[in-house]
């Protein structure tokens, strides 16, 4: 038996511990374990007539590669941004079947977010053996109650809102912080809730001025340091403003616009006689190694997909479902949408968590 690993989309920390627990258990079975380099991009950098040739695209993974890579962020597989389907030569789907074929891969096993794992669902709508596991900091792949990276996205995050406190108390200014989350608030939300900003601007809800800023300023006032923290989630928006849809589908270099944090911060200067500070965390918060939580999750993701495979048990993703590991059918994240339940855990009025119902919710409440 032979295992392919495929890391695609953004980087998160976890990944790594899942790709050394999937080579682990794949060995006590005695099953080799193919490592895809850059995700689906350098899967088509292969050439199916000499598929081994190409050493910046494919790797062993045998014991060597992966000791130790539990304590590193990031994938040691690298990754991209690609859907075969969709490239300037057309649709390449064929040459990724072509490619396994010639690897000899007899399962594969992808971690990505939607994009990823959108393709990985038509593979196995092809006939082919795959397994996927859900990764992405914005936990916002159908299916699952959680991704891995989210964790450390949020205590990453949580780290920097409470240290840049100190910059904000010491001018007395506003300070807007931008948080990664395109589609869905979850990272902002529990970021807001555990840090205890003062008001958290989420994905799904427009930032209505007239009602946010005289908050803000309501509680940079009550403050004995008066200085006020504010959190907007990358995709959301300011009501009445244009569709940021294609903006921020872009990576960060392409986008024309201002980012939302910007744009809030500005507002508030423009209506008041405060002053800002804007900070984007953006790529800090999946930076560095993995904490407790996404280490665990990326240690048990990897060892369920091997014992899928085991059990003959393919077409699944592996997933987490009010805090116990368990599967759905691959094509799962196809049919909705996953973010914040706001009437349940938003005060949409108050721009801030509101928890309330907890009693029956899983840990990370969604």
């Amino acid at each position: 038996m032979r295992l392919a690993v495929l890391t695609g989309g953004g980087d998160v920390p976890g990944l790594n511990p899942c790709i050394q627990s999937i080579a682990t258990s794949a060995w006590q079975r005695g099953w080799d374990v193919v490592g895809l380099r850059r995700g689906w991009e350098g899967v088509l950098e292969i050439d199916p007539s000499d598929p081994w040739a190409n050493e910046n695209s494919v790797m062993m993974l045998d014991k060597d590669r992966v000791r130790g890579i539990d304590r590193q962020g990031g994938t040691i597989l690298h990754s991209s941004r690609c859907d075969p389907r969709v490239t300037d030569e057309g649709d390449q789907t064929q040459k990724v079947l072509d490619t396994l074929d010639a690897l000899e891969v007899d399962v594969l096993i992808t971690m990505g977010g939607d994009g990823t794992l959108r393709f990985s669902a038509y593979l196995s709508s092809l006939g082919r053996n795959v397994i996927s596991i859900p990764k992405t900091m914005d936990n916002d792949v159908y299916g699952t109650d959680y991704c891995i990276g989210f964790s450390t996205a949020v205590t990453r995050s949580v780290q920097a809102i409470n240290s840049l406190r100190t910059t904000a108390a010491s001018h007395e200014r506003i300070a807007v912080i931008e948080l990664f989350g395109r589609r869905s608030g979850e990272t902002a939300l529990l970021s807001g809730f555990l840090s205890q900003a003062d008001r958290t601007v989420i994905a799904e809800v427009p930032a209505d001025m007239d009602v946010l800023l005289p908050l803000l300023l309501g509680d940079k006032q009550a403050n004995p340091e008066s200085y006020a923290i504010c959190l907007v989630s990358e995709g959301a928006k300011l009501s009445g403003a244009t569709d940021f849809a294609d903006e921020i589908n872009k990576s960060n270099t392409s986008r024309t616009g201002l980012n939302i944090g910007t744009q809030l911060a500005r507002e508030i200067e423009a209506r008041s006689d405060e002053r800002t500070i804007v900070q984007e965390l953006a790529y800090l918060m999946r930076a560095g190694e993995p904490d407790a939580m996404d280490r665990m999750v990326g240690f048990a993701f990897g060892a369920l997909a091997v014992q899928l495979i085991e059990q003959d048990r393919m077409a699944n993703m592996v997933c987490l479902t009010d805090g116990n590991y368990g599967v759905v059918p691959i094509g799962t994240l196809l049919e909705d949408s996953k973010g914040v339940n706001v009437s349940g855990l938003y005060d949409a009025n108050q721009y801030r968590p509101n928890l309330i119902q907890v009693e029956g919710m899983p840990m990370f409440l969604y």
